[in-house]
């Protein structure tokens, strides 16, 4: 029986040491990740802001605590080994796990500063919108906003916004588990420079557009109904030029390139331009505050919904009818 309880003690004090010995610097993940990728650990040490020696020190301390070799030193920078390969996927695996624990703890850092993280398109930042947040601010003192610009779409439902202030078409769809708000129906038109209508002339129709030199969007907007409209009426030879926003396509159109798809109210907020004719209302877009569900349960959001949604969508009814008259 002594015998026994000696060996079960040996065992165990191994079985410690194994572990002792074991991996435990998630950081050091890293480290091994900047050097295959980058191939050397000079060059790895620039991307991570360390001095070479210590990116070399850490890649032995981990080579020492897996009981691995990782690297052969060469001429040629790091060669990674089998074992380092067959490590990558884990190791980024690790380096996603991080990434998504600092973005939990962002997002439960800001619920409880009462900071409402809201994305729109540059555009979208005008005086009314700020008019609207200030008012919000005046009734609810305790809240605070992250306004965040952007001409990419930004996933709402994965954290990277609270609330959206985003343009649809009909192609559209949304995420069943989103908070949606209907705002505003926008209208399209077609519009030319000054400079361009006096030398081609304006298009008054459809059947006018083959004639004419087109501005058409790209990325995310590209598969918009009213882009695709445009290109099959007027034909890719006509195409001269894409953007990826209203404002690029804005300024492109200003320059005289060609025509270009913009927001009716442009008539009214951009005397540079001149508009050909509106299209049909199918070929517009939708106005929509989109809210991420769990960020919809901190009262100072659900609140903001609420308030928000309304108030702007009066805000374009009014700018329509001011189109109107």
């Amino acid at each position: 029986m002594r015998g026994a309880i000696l060996l079960v003690s040996d065992a165990a004090l191994c079985c410690s040491a194994k572990m002792q010995s074991g991996f435990k610097e998630w950081s050091d993940v890293r480290v091994f990740l900047a050097v295959m990728r980058q191939g050397s650990t000079l060059a790895a040490a620039r991307v991570l802001g360390m001095n070479q020696t210590t990116v070399s020190r850490r890649i032995d301390v981990l080579e020492h605590s897996l009981g691995l070799k990782l690297f052969e030193k060469t001429t040629r920078g790091a060669v990674p080994t089998s074992d380092a390969t067959a490590l990558m996927d884990d190791a980024e695996s690790i380096e996603r796990c991080a990434a998504g624990f600092a973005k939990t703890a962002n997002s439960l850092r800001d619920a409880q500063t009462n900071t409402i993280r809201l994305t729109a398109i540059s555009d979208a930042f005008n005086d009314q919108f700020a008019a609207i947040l200030e008012e919000f601010k005046t009734r609810h003192g305790n809240a605070q906003f992250e306004l965040i610009s952007s001409e990419e779409r930004l996933d709402v439902l994965a954290g990277e916004a609270d609330v959206a202030v985003r343009l649809s078409n009909a192609k559209l769809a949304f995420e069943p588990s989103l908070i949606c708000r209907r705002m505003f129906e926008l209208p399209m038109s077609l519009f030319v420079s000054r400079a361009y209508a006096e030398k081609y002339g304006v298009p008054v129709g459809p059947s006018d557009l083959p004639n004419h030199k087109v501005v058409l969007f790209g990325g995310e907007l590209a598969t918009h109904p009213a882009n695709e409209w445009l290109l099959a009426q007027a034909g890719t030879a006509q195409v001269a030029m894409t953007c990826k926003d209203f404002r690029s396509i804005s300024t492109t159109v200003k320059m005289g390139v060609g025509i270009g798809i913009m927001p009716s109210r442009f008539k009214i907020t951009n005397p540079d331009l001149v508009q050909c004719f509106e299209l049909s209302s199918e070929l517009g877009s939708t106005g929509w505050l989109i809210v991420n569900p769990s960020a919809y349960r901190r009262p100072e959001v659900k609140a903001f919904t609420k308030f928000f949604a309304p108030r702007y969508a009066a805000y374009y009814r009014a700018t329509q009818q001011k189109d109107d008259a």
